[in-house]
């Protein structure tokens, strides 16, 4: 088993580090159609392959805490729409009532089985029905909530011409996010004023790199970081 996640690492990295062609612009056939078929195809072949995996993860949330298997969030999407974001929930019930929207490593309100998800990113496996509805895409800039996008929101016309997506680069530079968030004695200030600032320069990247490549290497580089 060691010698094949190797082989497919190798393989991940060397394509990875391939030349990109010339990205799509935002009339291009990739993003009006083939990122759309994309996504249904992928999304829907993940859910019915993941069924079983997470079918365990909601018995496990079940068992192991009082309260719903699943959270969500109302997130703002493509061309500021909004929509019900859904993931496995991590944190104690009613949470977003109890402080900041952001999380630090060392939030109380974080369950014990919460921090292995959120470790692991497990717990944004549900997303994929996000995918498949059309709210997100496997690839795009991480849909924030409406209080943080008000702050940037001139920035976000041209974020959010796109639709949000599960992964891009700010996810992966910011997939330790809430280790980051511990050296501020505000986490929520420190997100706001130099997390986000930082995140939404790695948006403006996927934006002006969006292709079918470029998706491609967001999603190995992606899988790359959570076999590690």
């Amino acid at each position: 088993m060691g010698s094949v996640l190797t082989g497919l690492r190798q393989s991940w990295i060397a394509l990875a580090s391939l030349d990109r062609p010339a990205p799509c612009t935002m009339n291009g056939f990739y993003i009006k159609y083939g990122k759309r078929i994309l996504d249904i195809l992928a999304s829907l072949f993940g859910l019915i392959i993941l069924s079983p995996f997470l079918l365990f993860i909601t018995l496990l949330i079940k068992l192991s805490d009082p309260g719903p298997a699943f959270f969500t969030q109302i997130r703002i999407g493509q061309d500021f729409k909004p929509f019900r974001l859904i993931k496995f929930r991590s944190m104690v019930v009613d949470a977003d009532r109890m402080g900041a929207l952001v999380t630090s490593g060392d939030d109380p309100r974080i369950t014990r089985i919460g921090r292995f998800l959120r470790k692991t990113k497990l717990d944004e496996l549900p997303q994929l029905i996000n995918v498949l509805r059309g709210d997100m895409s496997l690839v795009g800039p991480r849909p924030e909530v409406a209080k943080y996008i008000d702050v940037y929101r001139d920035d976000y016309k041209e974020i959010l011409q796109v639709r949000p997506g599960i992964t891009d680069y700010g996810a992966i530079e910011y997939r330790h996010e809430e280790e980051v968030l511990k050296q501020y004695k505000d986490p929520e200030e420190g997100y706001i004023k130099e997390v986000l600032p930082a995140k939404i320069k790695l948006y403006r990247k996927y934006i002006s790199e969006v292709s079918f490549f470029t998706d491609m290497r967001l999603i190995f580089r992606t899988i790359l970081h959570i076999i590690k």
